[in-house]
């Protein structure tokens, strides 16, 4: 889609048409659904938010600026949402201590590793993982290196490595029964860290 097909949509949407409203959710979600799930590591809450932005697009559409980056735009509606989910989670007692605890854990790393290596249910869950999927996992989360590095180490691209911790990350989600802070960091440590 070019950009004056993009401005030709909006101009569109800002008009009431539907069609338009899908074409633009259709182009965006995907890349949104990603970046929010890199925020708020639950894809419950990315479907929350991900409706809430596009309720607001509808809901405001005729005070959208064709002129300016509609991209741009949703990311900024997104960015709030996302700030908002955090305010208000650090109301919640039992949320700000856990979000707290969190802050404090990845200021020590190899705490965290720890911990984790004892918790041997979660070394069970990531045992079930296949061979090179397991690999992968213990390279990035348990030995620090990042994506760029196992990819030349086990001679694969930084695709197939951000592949296999997104199924290794979503399998342990899966089937790992704990609700553990520890667990949290350990999933979200790469994606701190950058790719």
């Amino acid at each position: 889609m070019t950009d004056q097909e993009e401005t030709a949509l909006i101009a569109r949407l800002a008009q009431g048409d539907k069609s338009a409203f899908q074409a633009l959710y259709d182009r965006y979600k995907k890349k949104l659904a990603t970046n929010l799930f890199h925020l708020l590591k639950s894809w419950d809450l990315v479907e929350e938010v991900l409706q809430e932005l596009f309720i607001r697009v509808w809901e405001n559409r005729s005070k959208i600026d064709v002129e300016r980056s509609f991209r741009s735009y949703l990311y900024r509606i997104a960015s709030n949402l996302v700030y908002d989910y955090y305010r208000s989670a650090s109301r919640d007692r039992v949320l700000a201590a856990r979000f707290w605890e969190h802050i404090e854990l990845h200021q020590y790393p190899q705490r965290i590793q720890e911990q984790i290596l004892r918790d041997k249910e979660l070394m069970r869950t990531i045992d079930m993982l296949p061979p090179q999927r397991k690999l992968v996992f213990r390279l990035c989360k348990f030995e620090g290196f990042s994506y760029e590095e196992v990819a030349k180490r086990l001679h694969i691209s930084k695709a197939a490595v951000n592949d296999h911790i997104s199924k290794a990350n979503r399998f342990i989600i899966e089937n790992y029964s704990k609700d553990s802070v520890l667990f949290i960091v350990l999933l979200s440590s790469a994606l701190l860290k950058g790719v």
